[in-house]
């Protein structure tokens, strides 16, 4: 099976560009940056590599790739097709004698791009010349001629690498569209991966097919394919408790051991914790039992959660708090239910849980916030102790619900916007009570009911629920000023937060109409007494992250 090799030196959207190449049939397999390569790593089946970004400069303490790779002969004979994308264009330009400089002023966000093929010769020409001449116009061709890029780098090339030559430049007057003139190295400083950047997947397309040849034949199929097998080798015959809260992540997850292994080995443990959405206990015990599970365990802790998080305001704190007793609860009720030593811990993980929390696949990766299922202390022991399975771990959000599609989880619960594991304490800045869940949990029920019963201005056939990737409410520790019936009386400030997005790891604000946002907020208003005003949060992602906390 053909494959694409992907070298991970820590940047946000490393995976982001295996899932894109993994949507257009072909499998990609991502390494560290720095791993020694032989033909263990590069076996035949890979047809190209490609240098992720990275958040470090190659003057600071990025990683550097070994250095066989710059004379590696693919298995056709002829150098290995190379792509390096922002910071691996970067590292590739230094590697072979190029010179990189920090920027002035940071290139970021959207920004035009302007290729100068420079040809003389008649395109019919172009399309027949064989060699580096043919291969580039065949990478080139995957480009407009001008096009907007996603940039986000503060170092930039002043010298290309001997061999190279600039075949397009930023609107700031940079190179970034790159090619060697004899070997099939290319490089670009901009993201093709992320959604903001105009026909990136034709640009990737570009390199995996028409210069590495790659074929389609890889689908979620061959993935279930492979997760089976590694399920039933780390499981064996122990038991598996898996922490479920009735979202798309964690019930996918479920799916997918009660399909890989035999249903009374997988135990699934629901947390009523304080902190969930209004009557999510009753949903979350029906879907359970669609799921055709064997020991379905729903435990009543909400007055130890609150407990636990009474006069903590900071989010990192409040993050860990929940996941260390997330762990001390599930310790405890394993005592109870007698399960063995062996057993082992699942959880619904995310590829954008752990990259945001500093563990992707190599060690570069920056913390963002500390997700409570991978940055807790006792989680992270277990992780290191071999004793926990993340069946979803090298997945994003679309890929797990077009999984759960292919294992059958019922739609409703496919379509639900995603809600994190801490709950509501992550729309709770400030101290989290008992008081001020429920006023949130009212809040959040009329925005998404409001969401549902709304027609898309996008697509009359769908709801704005539907349209939108996910939206919330956030009760802000403010209270403002608000005239009740003649009176002015202090109410809490609530936010309402709605985006799109494919995979999580960007995010567009979503485009309301002013009657809606003016129709909503009227009625939260009017249902939940303790709010007195009501903002639309109508920042990106990034700067912003999608959770407030």
């Amino acid at each position: 099976m053909d494959k694409i090799l992907i070298l991970d030196f820590g940047s946000q959207t490393t995976q982001l560009i295996a899932r894109r190449i993994r949507d257009m049939g072909v499998y990609t397999e991502i390494i560290p940056g720095d791993a020694l390569l032989n033909c263990d790593t590069i076996t035949s089946e890979v047809k190209g590599i490609i240098l992720s970004g990275s958040p470090e400069s190659v003057y600071g303490t990025g990683a550097a790739p070994d250095q066989k790779i710059y004379s590696w002969v693919c298995s056709g004979g002829g150098a290995m097709p190379l792509l390096g994308i922002c910071y691996g264009l970067q590292r590739m330009t230094f590697d072979l004698g190029g010179r990189v400089e920090a920027l002035p002023h940071v290139e970021y966000g959207r920004i035009n791009v302007k290729l100068n093929i420079g040809y003389e010769q008649p395109a019919i020409n172009r399309e027949q010349e064989t060699g580096a001449g043919g291969l580039i116009y065949k990478f080139l061709n995957g480009f407009k001629d001008s096009f907007t890029a996603w940039m986000s780098h503060g170092d930039t090339i002043t010298q290309l690498a001997p061999g190279f030559r600039e075949y397009g430049a930023s609107a700031t007057g940079y190179p970034a569209v790159v090619a060697h003139n004899e070997k099939p190295w290319f490089g670009i400083q901009f993201h093709p991966e992320v959604t903001h950047c105009e026909d990136g997947n034709s640009i990737l397309g570009a390199f995996v097919f028409n210069v590495c040849g790659c074929e389609k034949n890889w689908s979620i199929e061959h993935y279930m394919e492979e997760l089976n097998r590694t399920l039933r080798e780390r499981a064996a015959d122990n038991p598996v408790l898996l922490l479920i809260s009735g979202g798309v992540d964690s019930t996918v997850a479920g799916a997918a051991l009660l399909k890989a292994l035999k249903p009374e080995q997988v135990h699934l443990m629901y947390f009523d914790t304080g902190l969930m959405r209004k009557n999510e206990t009753e949903t979350v015990r029906l879907i359970l039992q669609k799921l055709g599970a064997k020991n379905v365990h729903i435990i009543i802790c909400g007055e130890e959660f609150l407990s636990a998080l009474e006069n903590k305001t900071d989010p990192e704190e409040k993050r860990k708090i929940i996941g260390d007793l997330f762990i001390t609860i599930q310790e405890r009720e394993v005592a109870r239910l007698k399960l063995p030593d062996s057993y082992l811990l699942a959880q619904g993980t995310l590829y954008t849980d752990l990259i945001e929390s500093g563990k992707g696949v190599g060690k570069k990766a920056h913390v963002i916030k500390s997700h409570h299922n991978v940055a807790s202390p006792l989680v992270d022991a277990k992780r290191k102790a071999g004793k926990i399975i993340e069946p979803l771990d090298r997945l994003y959000k679309d890929e797990v619900r077009r999984l759960g599609r292919f294992l059958g989880v019922d739609e409703d619960v496919i379509r639900r916007h995603p809600f994190p594991g801490p709950g509501l304490a992550t729309r709770l800045p400030g101290e989290v009570t008992k008081a001020r869940c429920d006023i949130l949990r009212e809040a959040d029920a009329v925005f998404i009911e409001e969401l549902k019963s709304r027609v898309s201005h996008n697509n009359k056939s769908i709801s704005l629920y539907d349209d939108i990737w996910q939206a919330f409410a956030i009760l802000l520790p403010v209270c403002s000023a608000c005239d009740v019936s003649g009176e002015m009386n202090p109410g809490y400030v609530l936010a309402l937060r709605a985006i799109t997005s494919s995979d999580g790891m960007t995010a567009d604000v979503y485009p309301f109409t002013a009657r809606d946002l003016q129709e909503i907020s009227a009625r939260i208003i009017n249902s939940v007494k303790e709010i007195g005003r009501v903002i639309y949060d109508i920042s990106s992602k990034p700067p912003a992250t999608i959770e407030w906390e």
